[in-house]
């Protein structure tokens, strides 16, 4: 299958997989989830073809997701200082492979492999080899994250992905109700949205174990001690008003969920979809070590999650 080619698209070569109903777009710039349908529902919340990502929808986050503090860590003796990506804050958000080019080495009706390869900089002197393996079936959209430490030090790790649930409707994410398998809540400082402790959710507002509705419920959270089925997997839904359920799962390769409600996006993002982010390692695990994965030279792993929509129970709109 060839790419689908637009007139200009600032998030690069499209390429386009679909099984039944479904049909997704992953994109060159990020190898970002561009957009998931099921029929003529977004499952993922989307973002046009004509128009940069925003808010790191549906990005890769690697070589580490969500933050580290004023963009300073030491690994085994070695101070490093990354770019400070977030300026308001003072520090290093979602990596370095968000604004770089991608490339399908695989390409099915079914199935997009993105590859792309993080040469040593400033920062972060280390070599990865990566891939995305991206696959619609019976049961959703698969996504699969490989790392391989390509060159001859151990080095630091951690990946994350970052997409939008979509309620189903502008407006009604108020209305839907989030099922979040997270005993722990990290607490985090107000300036640098990094942890500085952890908290059992039992008793807050910051229980989810049960499904119950959103709201006006304000969340930019990260969770931990995830509840997990017999596979291994921990499961969160968002069951949304128009009937349909969104269920996202992390198999035991993620053993964080940051939850975002979007507040701070403005116009119509503002709020128009739930960020459920399934990420390795703490935020600001660099400095930490909270969840931080040490790959040997030659190591490689993989961790997984996926997505699908679902029938659920009916709620009036």
């Amino acid at each position: 299958m060839d790419a689908t080619t637009v007139s200009f698209a600032p998030s690069g070569q499209q390429f386009e997989i679909a099984c039944g109903e479904q049909r997704a777009i992953i994109v060159e710039v990020g190898g970002c989830i561009r957009s998931y349908t099921h029929g003529q529902r977004d499952v993922l919340e989307p973002f046009p073809a004509g128009a940069i990502c925003d808010a790191a929808h549906g990005a890769p986050l690697i070589p580490w997701p969500n933050r580290v503090a004023g963009g300073s860590y030491s690994f085994e003796g070695s101070q490093h200082q990354l770019a400070l990506s977030e300026p308001e804050r003072g520090g290093a958000i979602h990596g370095l492979l968000r604004w770089r080019p991608w490339s399908a080495s695989e390409h099915t009706a079914e199935r997009v492999v993105m590859r792309a390869r993080l040469h040593p900089s400033p920062g972060y002197p280390f070599a990865l080899e990566l891939s995305i393996a991206y696959e619609l079936g019976e049961d959703g959209l698969s996504v699969a994250t490989s790392a391989r430490n390509i060159g001859p030090t151990r080095c630091p790790y951690g990946a994350g992905q970052h997409p939008y649930l979509s309620p189903g409707a502008p407006g009604a994410l108020q209305r839907c109700e989030l099922s979040l398998p997270a005993r722990t809540r990290l607490l985090l400082d107000e300036d640098s949205q990094t942890p500085v402790g952890r908290e059992p959710v039992a008793g807050t507002r910051f229980d989810y174990r049960v499904a119950r509705a959103i709201g006006a419920d304000r969340l930019d959270d990260a969770f931990t001690d995830l509840q997990r089925g017999a596979n291994g997997r921990a499961l969160a839904t968002l069951s949304c008003p128009d009937g349909h359920l969104v269920e996202l799962w992390a198999d035991e390769g993620f053993g964080f969920l940051q939850v975002f409600t979007g507040d701070p996006l403005t116009g119509a993002r503002h709020r128009s979809a739930l960020a459920v982010e399934p990420m390795t390692c703490a935020p600001n695990a660099f400095q930490s070590g909270d969840g931080l994965l040490v790959l040997e030279p030659g190591e490689s792993l993989t961790s997984t999650w996926g997505v699908r929509l679902a029938p659920g129970p009916q709620s009036s709109a």
